[in-house]
């Protein structure tokens, strides 16, 4: 029987979930017997289409099986998902609301189809610790990721769902990286208007830039102190990075996203054991880190949330 072969590009290698991602990809090819090539994209979607373009495009023999790929932009590359297609490849797409696969899966028996978290669910579970952590309200400076990002914007939809009217929040962007956020936060910072904004919470949607952004305030001479005891909260919660800095208090709380590109290969080497198709799309369940009641509990004894910033 022939030994499947799939490629797997992802957005970064700088990352804590990325870098999950492709220990969790290494592992599952190994218990499957199948091979992969993992792939990055440096943040930068036009890279990318051009790295999976360079090998549907390339000699026959040494086409990938599939390609499975996490989208560095805000676009499920619908274009060279047909090029793959047409060139007889699987296509998985990675957290990320790719609607054009309805159509490419029409009488297709090539596997085409999605795996993600459930990101409106990851921003309500956010919304939520915010409410617990701030329960008399205030302002919260949210670091969002990329603009066009499917995963970015589900998640802040879902804050905005359970996040109570009272807690006010300010935006910066990021990339899904420490250095990212570190360099939002610091340019932030100087400007004047920054002085002038106090906030409880700083909360953002993926571990590392909170991480970053923490490191940009205790560099900062300006309120530091002040800004080193608010919470800090983030996403992706894996046991090395988010887990971790939880229990050693870096961070208040966190959400577990489980890595979905082992998921990926089971359902592509199943699919192509049996000759079926799997669903369109598929959601992994996220979780609160501690669980929203238990964090509820330590919120209370600690006595958070009982004073507002000024000028918030």
């Amino acid at each position: 029987m022939k030994r499947r072969r799939f490629l797997i590009s992802l957005t970064n290698d700088d990352n804590d979930y990325q870098q999950e991602q492709a220990a969790a990809a290494e592992k599952a090819a190994r218990q499957l017997n199948v091979e992969t090539e993992i792939i990055h994209a440096n943040n930068d979607a036009v890279t990318q289409s051009q790295q999976l373009l360079h090998f549907i495009q390339g000699p026959a023999v040494s086409r990938p099986d599939a390609i499975i790929f996490e989208p560095a932009g805000g676009t499920g590359f619908p274009q060279v998902a047909r090029a793959a297609i047409a060139a007889g490849m699987g296509w998985v797409v990675l957290n990320h609301d790719a609607d054009y696969l309805c159509r490419l899966r029409e009488n297709m028996k090539i596997p085409v189809f999605s795996i993600s978290s459930d990101h409106v669910e990851v921003g309500r579970i956010q919304g939520q610790q915010m409410a617990v952590l701030l329960p008399l309200g205030g302002s919260v400076l949210h670091i969002e990721g990329p603009a066009g990002c499917s995963a970015a914007k589900e998640r802040t939809e879902g804050m905005n769902q359970t996040k109570p009217d009272d807690i006010q929040v300010k935006t910066l962007r990021g990339y899904w990286t420490e250095d990212s956020a570190y360099r939002a936060v610091n340019s932030w910072l100087k400007l004047r208007t920054s002085q002038a904004l106090h906030f409880d919470l700083v909360a953002a949607q993926d571990d590392s830039m909170a991480a970053g952004a923490k490191r940009a305030f205790s560099e900062s001479a300006e309120d530091r102190e002040r800004w080193l005891q608010i919470p800090f909260i983030g996403c992706d919660g894996l046991p090395k990075t988010g887990q971790s800095w939880v229990r050693s208090g870096q961070l208040t709380a966190t959400i577990y996203i489980r890595p979905n590109t082992d998921l990926a290969l089971e359902m592509l080497a199943e699919a192509y054991r049996s000759g079926s198709q799997p669903q369109q799309r598929t959601l992994t369940a996220p979780q609160s880190i501690p669980s929203v009641e238990e964090l509820a509990t330590q919120a209370a004894s600690a006595g958070a949330g009982k004073h507002r910033s000024a000028g918030a």
